[in-house]
């Protein structure tokens, strides 16, 4: 985010965790973060990791420690909610943990955000439905089920 034409990550630097992600999607994030192989430098990150079943913790954990010795420049990203920061992963990975203090204003932010999600020519798309032609669009209600 240093510059707006820094890309937005790709679809595989980023791994969103819940409940039901198996042991397998983690796996195959793990060999593309940890595997040397001819890459620009990306930046990997595990969102929610916090959520992971037990299970699926442990076996990325173990996946981790044998994968680390095969690359010792990797960059992985493990996010978790602060309040979960008691469950398997977290506290696995926890001697590296980092508190962070975001840099960047909300408005800032919101600008990044802005520049790579407006389309330039919304005729046939639907982003002329969002406010400003952006792609992206949040639909929220304070009443749930209401025909969102």
């Amino acid at each position: 985010m240093n510059s707006p034409e820094q890309p937005l990550p790709t679809f595989d630097e980023v791994l969103l965790c819940t409940p039901q992600t198996s042991a397998e999607q983690v796996g195959l994030f793990l060999r593309r973060c940890l595997l040397p192989c001819r890459r620009e430098h990306k930046i990997y990150t595990m969102l929610y990791a916090d959520e992971l079943s037990y299970d699926v913790s442990l076996r990325a954990e173990e996946l981790f420690k044998h994968l680390q010795c095969y690359n010792n420049s990797y960059r992985l990203i493990i996010l978790c909610n602060c309040e979960r920061e008691n469950s398997y992963l977290p506290s696995a990975f926890s001697h590296f943990k980092v508190h962070m203090i975001p840099q960047r204003s909300l408005a800032e932010v919101q600008q990044y955000l802005r520049h790579h999600f407006r389309v330039a020519q919304p005729s046939g798309s639907a982003a002329a439905v969002f406010k400003e032609h952006m792609c992206v669009g949040i639909v929220s209600s304070q009443r749930a089920g209401m025909g969102k």
